[in-house]
């Protein structure tokens, strides 16, 4: 829809303060909308076929509604970064840090209620050895992911552009670190009980 209104050339990439520091051919942006869409869809359909345990399978609709969300997300991030090309403007970049927040909490809510698999959630070697270690895991990372992903909400829409920028980061690190160190921790303790 937007094809014939674009210059030749567009921006492909800004830094954290919003800026253009890069530029690329308009032919970009099919890139663009395929790999943040298309490859997600593509993905979430071919991993049941390829899942040696077939555990995905078991999930039900769950992993329907994960699939449905990850393209959605996928979809509005690609029509908000064709919208910031064409306006070579990333318009208010809260805004797309904040919509990332809400997609911690939609994972954090969905997160704690997934079972063992080989692709989806917190797939340590010691999450993956022990059922109860998985979900223990999961529960304390659905807990983390939401609480983080409304402090980078907040944060994103009532602090400025330098803060929120870096807030986002550190929660992002913590939230995605503590999980791991977690399942680590619960199956040593396992093992030392055994």
């Amino acid at each position: 829809m937007i094809w014939d209104s674009l210059p030749e050339t567009v921006p492909t990439h800004w830094n954290y303060k919003g800026e253009i520091d890069d530029w690329g051919h308009k032919s970009t942006t099919i890139f663009i909308t395929f790999l943040l869409s298309g490859l997600t869809y593509l993905l979430f359909t071919i991993i049941p076929m390829i899942d040696p345990k077939k555990k995905i399978k078991l999930m039900g609709n769950k992993y329907d509604n994960l699939k449905f969300l990850m393209t959605l997300f996928m979809s509005a991030l690609a029509i908000f970064l064709l919208y910031s090309i064409k306006e070579q403007s990333l318009t208010n970049p809260a805004f797309l840090i904040a919509a990332i927040g809400l997609l911690y909490i939609l994972l954090g809510n969905y997160i704690k209620t997934i079972k063992a698999n080989y692709f989806i959630g917190i797939r340590t070697p010691w999450t993956l050895e022990h059922e109860s270690v998985w979900k223990s895991t999961h529960l304390l990372a659905g807990k983390l992911w939401f609480i983080g992903g409304l402090a980078i909400v907040i944060t994103a829409l009532l602090t400025d552009r330098d803060f929120y920028t870096i807030f986002f980061i550190v929660i992002t690190i913590i939230i995605s670190l503590i999980p791991v160190i977690y399942s680590f921790i619960a199956y040593r303790k396992l093992k030392i009980e055994d």
